[in-house]
C-alpha cells in the first residue's frame, strides 16, 4: 500500500474551435493514436467509422469536424469517432440518487488523463476527460450526470467506446430518460456498466456487444454485470465485496476513500486515481483524493492543475 503522485489538470475549451483544445490534445496525441485499431488506419474502416458516427451521433458531427480540422494528424477524425479503438479494462464504483452521483475510478495512474473539462460543444458540459474528448464521468447544465464502470465481461464486438457515448449522452439529453432511450440505440464495443442521475431518478444499466441494454436491480455498479462472478475474478476484483460495501454506506465520500472501496492495486490497473461526487442540479463536482479536495461547477470553473497523493501510507 504504497503512496504515489498524479497530476491533474483542469482546462476549459469552449466548443474547441478556438486552439485551446487543440493545444491540449497535441501533446497527448502520440499517445492517444496508440489505441487506434489496425483497421481504423485503413481507408475502409476510416469510412465505416465515419458512417456508424453519422448514423449514431448526428447531432455530434460539426463537433468532429471542428475538432479534426483543429488537430490536423492523420487518421485524427477516426480516431475521435471512438468507434475504432483497441479495448481498456478498468475497476470502479459508482452509486446515484437523490440527485447526487458518486464514483471511484479505479485504474493504473500512468495511463489516465486526468484532465478535467469544461466544454461547450452543444452545451456546457464537465467531466474528467479520457481519449481527448470522450469521458469517464460528467455532468450538463440540465442536471444529468453519468459515469461508467466496466461490465467485468471480456467481449468485444463492433460499435462505439463508451467514453464518446457518455460525451454524446449529455451534449443531447436533459434526463435519464432520454439518455437511456438514446443508450439502447448505439452499438457499444465492450461490456460496460452505466449509472445516470437526474433531479427525479437515478438507474444503472448494463450495455454491451453481445447483450440488449438491460437494467440493474439498484443504481450502483461495480465490475460485474447480470451473470455470476467466477471466484477468481471475485479474488481479483472484490466486484461482490465492493457492491455490497457501497450498497451498505450509501452515497458516503469517507466510505469511498477508504477500503474496500478505496482500491490501491495500482500496478495492476486497479488501484482508485479519484473520487467524483457530481450535484448537478447545482451545476457542481468536488474530485477528492486521500489528503485533498477539488471543487468545479459551471458557475465558477477554474482552470489550473493539481498535483495530488494516491494510495496510502
Amino acid at each position: 500500500m504504497g503512496q504515489q503522485q498524479m497530476t491533474f489538470r483542469a482546462i476549459e475549451v469552449g466548443d474547441g474551435g478556438d486552439g485551446r483544445w487543440a493545444a491540449h490534445t497535441q501533446p497527448l496525441w502520440p499517445v492517444a493514436e496508440t489505441w487506434m485499431t489496425d483497421e481504423g488506419r485503413t481507408p475502409e474502416g476510416a469510412a465505416r467509422a465515419r458512417a456508424l458516427f453519422e448514423t449514431h451521433m448526428p447531432e455530434l458531427v460539426p463537433a468532429l469536424d471542428r475538432l479534426t480540422g483543429q488537430l490536423d494528424r492523420p487518421h485524427a477524425e477516426t480516431f475521435l469517432t471512438l468507434a475504432t479503438v483497441r479495448p481498456f479494462f478498468s475497476g470502479c464504483t459508482q452509486i446515484g440518487g437523490e440527485g447526487r452521483l458518486l464514483r471511484n475510478y479505479d485504474f493504473n495512474p500512468d495511463e489516465c488523463e486526468g484532465t478535467i473539462v469544461s466544454s461547450h460543444f452543444l452545451r456546457p458540459v464537465i467531466g474528467m476527460q479520457e481519449a481527448v474528448w470522450g469521458l469517464l464521468d460528467g455532468m450538463n447544465d440540465a442536471g444529468l450526470a453519468v459515469s461508467l464502470t466496466f461490465g467485468g465481461r471480456f467481449v468485444q464486438g463492433p460499435g462505439f467506446s463508451i467514453l464518446l457515448v457518455l460525451r454524446y449522452l449529455l451534449e443531447t439529453c436533459d434526463t435519464v430518460d432520454e439518455a437511456v432511450a438514446k443508450l439502447a440505440t448505439i452499438p457499444i464495443c465492450l461490456a460496460q456498466n452505466v449509472t445516470l442521475i437526474d433531479p427525479e431518478q437515478a438507474m444503472t444499466v448494463f450495455v454491451g456487444p453481445d447483450i440488449p441494454m438491460t437494467p440493474a436491480p439498484d443504481a450502483c455498479a461495480t465490475n460485474h454485470q447480470h451473470l455470476p462472478v467466477p471466484d477468481q475474478q471475485e479474488q481479483f476484483t472484490r466486484t461482490r465485496q465492493r457492491l455490497s460495501a457501497v450498497r451498505a454506506s450509501g452515497a458516503d465520500v469517507a466510505a469511498m476513500l477508504k477500503p474496500p472501496l478505496y482500491q490501491f492495486a495500482y500496478h495492476e490497473g486497479l488501484g482508485t486515481v479519484y473520487t467524483a461526487d457530481y450535484r448537478p442540479s447545482e451545476g457542481r463536482v468536488t474530485y477528492h483524493w486521500p489528503e485533498e479536495s477539488w471543487e468545479q461547477s459551471f458557475d465558477a470553473f477554474t482552470p489550473g492543475s493539481r498535483t495530488v497523493t494516491l494510495g496510502a501510507p
